[in-house]
């Protein structure tokens, strides 16, 4: 599917675990269960990490207010997002902090991709040109896109701002002058000079309706341009993989025009992301306890002991 560049101002099937009670476990102890991640967030559009290794898109973990997934280093991974509204949504894109379109760092009033009604998209690299992409690949964080370029703070974080397209504004309704009376004292005023003063009245009404429109648009212009637009830094420890420029290949965009309904973003969605190592070290990925094996049975300092007391000796002969 051809994707739209924006160019004017250039989820969820959940997967359930279950572990089973071992045999040996006393009754008053409870089954291990983990929390059940999912694959997609967001709302205007459903976010996904997919591994296109495999195809299968990677669990999502929450974890104390974040979003977190695991990457493999070397794995080749797209961030895929689906339209859910009837309407057309821009997608301001970042990985590492860096935006996916033009490689600047990241701010969110900068070129992103639109997404037509319901339309789903594979985002799979960094875009360098109208028909190619470096893939997107996971590695340690030294060697990501980012770090190379002079900014590693941000590396491990993967971003997408979303706007809802502006709506032209209905014409207002036509203006349908008083009746005025006329020099027979009557009402009517049927000739030429009559329809003299309905088109006067017609076209002031027009331009009354423009100025008014270019007086709206005015304040959305100004604030668009005074906001800075950059994304909020969070201070987070350096996470140890990040987001190589894997290797060229072909991925094809178009250009279109879309106006921001407003300058800030309708919604803002951040995954962030390390090695599935690291994430089970953190405890942001969950794993059952070592089973209890029962404790064998070995040795026993008194294997000929009954209960009782000490008996007498034998008899003497």
């Amino acid at each position: 599917m051809k994707r739209r560049l924006f160019s004017t101002a250039l989820a969820a099937t959940a997967m359930t675990a279950m572990v089973s009670l071992p045999a040996c476990a006393q009754p008053s102890e409870r089954p291990y269960v983990p929390s059940t991640p999912s694959s997609r967030i967001g709302s205007l559009m459903q976010i996904s990490v997919v591994d296109r290794g495999t195809g299968a898109e990677l669990p999502i973990y929450r974890h104390r207010g974040e979003y977190w997934v695991a990457g493999r280093p070397g794995a080749r991974y797209a961030i895929r997002a689906r339209n859910a509204m009837g309407e057309r949504i821009m997608a301001v894109m970042s990985v590492d902090g860096v935006n996916v379109v033009t490689g600047e760092t990241a701010g969110v009033l900068q070129n992103g991709y639109v997404f037509g009604p319901r339309e789903r998209s594979d985002i799979t690299g960094w875009r360098k040109s109208d028909s190619q992409i470096a893939a997107f690949e996971f590695a340690a964080a030294g060697n990501s896109y980012a770090s190379r370029t002079g900014r590693p703070d941000d590396v491990g974080v993967i971003g997408v701002a979303m706007f809802r397209e502006r709506m032209p504004e209905p014409l207002p309704p036509p203006v349908t002058p008083f009746p005025r009376r006329d020099d027979y004292g009557g009402y009517g005023g049927y000739g030429p000079e009559r329809e003299r003063r309905s088109e006067s009245s017609s076209y002031q009404g027009d331009a009354r309706a423009k100025s008014g429109a270019a007086d709206s648009a005015a304040p959305a212009a100004a604030a668009e341009s005074s906001s800075s637009g950059n994304l909020a830094r969070q201070s987070a420890p350096s996470p140890s993989l990040g987001t190589a420029h894997g290797r060229r290949e072909t991925s094809y965009v178009g250009k279109t025009t879309f106006e921001r309904a407003q300058s800030s973003p309708d919604e803002v969605v951040r995954i962030r992301y390390d090695s599935r190592e690291n994430l089970v070290a953190a405890g942001i990925i969950p794993v059952p306890p070592a089973p209890r094996w029962p404790r064998p049975a070995g040795p026993s300092p008194f294997p000929g002991s009954d209960p009782g007391y000490v008996p007498d000796p034998p008899s003497r002969y």
